[in-house]
């Protein structure tokens, strides 16, 4: 079942637009005061520029800033987490494997085994 659309009336930059959403009328708000915080901002450092390429300008820096938060989030990707997880417990599966690299008895462990997994 398909949520029912709505239009609700924002205002950008000075001019108000009649936006038609799924979205709650709130969201669509806090949307437009975003978009319109932006290209204020943008308007400041160029204020001799036209609304369009306000516009467009506001455009690019949201872009900017949704692939920088992007970014962040993919450094954070639980997948690479697991990833790596695997590789240490390949290594560890190694080490422990391996005639000899289990040391007999407390103290003779080695320091460093697991650099590089």
């Amino acid at each position: 079942m398909q949520k029912k659309t709505a239009v609700t009336q924002v205002e950008i930059y000075g001019q108000t637009y009649s936006v038609r959403a799924a979205a709650d009328a709130e969201y669509i708000r806090e949307l437009a005061a975003f978009v319109d915080r932006k290209m204020r901002e943008v308007a400041q450092e160029a204020p001799t520029v036209d609304a369009t390429k306000i516009a467009i300008l506001s455009a690019l820096n949201i872009a900017d800033e949704f692939h920088q938060h992007r970014s962040k989030l993919s450094e954070g990707d639980p997948g690479r987490v697991a990833k790596r997880a695997i590789r240490l417990v390949e290594k560890l599966d190694e080490i422990l494997s391996s005639p000899g690299s289990f040391p007999a008895k407390a103290g003779d462990e080695s320091i460093g085994a697991l650099r590089g997994a």
